[in-house]
């Protein structure tokens, strides 16, 4: 078993959009993410069986989408420093069809976003120098990926098991 997520990943524009944007200092408490982890998690796996998952994945009807950024950074749970985007909600809704049944249920409402930071910061402490900046963007998705995830001390390692083409 493999914890997984399905995602997709950021076109190298949107990716170097953003790293211009988090090129200034942290704050303290707040650990930037390496742009290589950028992505818009469609669902959250968790622990599962990756072939069986991809099977899955190769025979669901995905809709292709655009990604809309935006329009400011923003906390998500006071936690994390994320990106809001939409347009990807018919995406992940059939994301959670064809993976229903595999690791953790999905009962959490879907909120597209990707994550910039987190923040582990004292309430008194500044918990971003990125809150509030104006970000703007769209990106069309042509492929979803199922993405292992090796977490470790220093952070997460993902790694594209398989991709999936959306329907054009």
């Amino acid at each position: 078993m493999t914890r997984l997520f399905v995602a997709t990943w950021l076109p190298d524009e949107t990716s170097a959009q953003l790293a211009n944007l988090v090129a200034r200092t942290a704050a303290a408490g707040e650990r930037r993410l390496p742009e290589v982890n950028w992505h818009v998690t469609l669902r959250f796996v968790g622990r599962a069986d990756p072939d069986q998952l991809a099977g899955r994945l190769a025979d669901a009807s995905l809709p292709s989408a655009t990604a809309r950024l935006g329009p400011t950074v923003v906390t998500l749970d006071g936690r994390h420093v994320v990106v809001p985007v939409t347009g990807v909600d018919d995406l992940a809704a059939a994301v959670a069809t064809a993976t229903k049944g595999f690791g953790e249920p999905a009962d959490r409402p879907f909120r597209g976003h990707i994550t910039l930071a987190r923040v582990t910061a004292r309430p008194h402490q500044q918990a971003s120098s990125l809150l509030g900046e104006p970000v703007t963007g769209t990106f069309s998705i042509s492929e979803v990926a199922l993405v292992s995830s090796d977490t470790r001390p220093d952070g997460a390692v993902y790694t594209t098991v398989a991709t999936f083409p959306t329907d054009r």
